[in-house]
């Protein structure tokens, strides 16, 4: 299966970033396809915009969308309303750290997608 891996680029802990490291060679090892875009999409681009570019069409290629859902992340968050758009399901991957909030935010929305096969 062809995987796109939405997750922090810029910011990420170390302790993020081992964690997601490990569950895409797992993916990997399990004979999947993975993007991983610190890996995956060439993040040098002083606007952005080919970065978009490059995540969308990898995003278009993908048959599932995961997600290391971090609320200070606006990639994750742009990349998160592409695949929404695409209407990809979407696997939210550190579901046990998700806290749903009192009122509406995107931790909410994602949680709510993950208990259905699509939207």
């Amino acid at each position: 299966m062809k995987i796109f891996l939405i997750c922090p680029v810029r910011g990420i802990t170390e302790e993020e970033k081992n964690v997601i490291e490990q569950y895409v060679l797992n993916l990997e090892e399990a004979g999947h396809t993975v993007h991983w875009p610190p890996r995956d999409t060439d993040q040098n681009d002083s606007v952005g915009l080919r970065i978009c570019q490059d995540n969308r069409k990898a995003l278009e290629e993908a048959e599932e969308i995961h997600i290391w859902y971090n609320e200070t992340s606006q990639g994750s968050l742009f990349d998160l309303g592409m695949a929404f758009a695409l209407r990809k399901k979407v696997v939210l991957i550190n579901r046990k750290r998700a806290r749903r909030t009192p009122h509406k935010s995107f931790i909410n929305v994602l949680l709510a997608i993950n208990r259905t096969k699509r939207y």
